[in-house]
């Protein structure tokens, strides 16, 4: 057995978090043909097969799965002994859009934690408005938000957002009442998007909640309060979207933009590995 390269290893790692050899690549700031050779030298070093291809899924092997947690072990060591150089954390202070983030986010910070562990990041959440306001006023490093019209095309589009009318599965509203919604405050321009669509149909509604973010707006969705105008990625996974029995006119997908002014090579690595990260979250 030969011994282990570590850049191999961490490429193992990031395919098998990430399950994606292509947002291995990005993230790594490589290409996905290098990423497959890493692999398959590791593969042949360690003569396993450590991942199984097929060509609309990665997983892991049974040796894969065994030999996953050692490997983070081992690179992690990796990674202390560098920073017994006193390499500084590279800190980034991030502003992100209420419905940006969800029931997701604590799967989407342990894989930016395994992607980026020597990141520290202070995380910002409120609107995408607010969010864009402090990003040009110059007190975030980086913003991510929905875009909802035309007036600014800058920024990064990391993924496209599909809305949908969240709701309980059992979530019951018969045609002639005013629809159940729960909802951000006004400005909230995905409240606006959603009262627009339902007035633009013709259908009545009233605001039963009112919600701090995405996380108290899926609760009370959850309970069986309310529907609400929600991005499926982001949605509490015990709802649905009930648009389509109810009869309810089709939501607009969003553009999910991120904007950075840090260029360094400690910040375009963190920043990819975010990227990556809330990619994953949409697989």
């Amino acid at each position: 057995m030969k011994p282990l390269d570590v850049d191999a290893v961490q490429a193992f790692l990031m395919v098998a978090d990430l399950k994606s050899f292509t947002r291995a690549a990005e993230l790594m700031d490589s290409t996905q043909s290098a990423i497959s050779l890493k692999i398959k030298r590791l593969e042949d070093g360690v003569g396993r097969r450590l991942l199984e291809r097929t060509p609309r899924q990665v997983r892991l092997s049974a040796a894969g799965t065994a030999f996953l947690e050692p490997a983070r072990q081992f690179v992690a060591a990796h990674q202390g002994a560098m920073a017994s150089f006193g390499v500084k954390p590279r800190r980034l202070v991030v502003g992100v859009s209420h419905h940006v983030v969800g029931a997701e986010l604590p799967g989407l910070l342990k894989q930016l934690g395994h992607s980026a562990p020597g990141l520290m990041m202070e995380m910002r959440v409120a609107s995408s408005a607010d969010v864009l306001a402090d990003f040009d006023r110059g007190q975030l490093d980086v913003a991510i938000v929905l875009r909802h019209d035309n007036r600014r095309l800058d920024g990064e589009v990391i993924l496209n957002e599909p809305f949908g009318w969240m709701a309980a599965p059992d979530f019951d509203w018969q045609a002639g009442e005013a629809l159940r919604l729960a909802t951000q405050a006004a400005p909230c321009s995905v409240r606006q998007m959603a009262v627009d669509a339902l007035t633009d149909a013709g259908i009545a509604w009233t605001e039963v909640f009112v919600g701090g973010g995405v996380m108290t707006i899926g609760a009370a969705v959850s309970a069986g309060l309310a529907v609400a105008a929600l991005g499926q990625r982001v949605a509490p996974r015990d709802t649905v979207d009930v648009g389509a029995r109810l009869g309810l006119p089709p939501l607009p997908s969003r553009e999910v933009v991120l904007h950075a002014t840090a260029s360094d090579p400690q910040a375009r690595s963190a920043l990819r590995a975010l990227s990556a990260a809330l990619r994953a979250t949409a697989a």
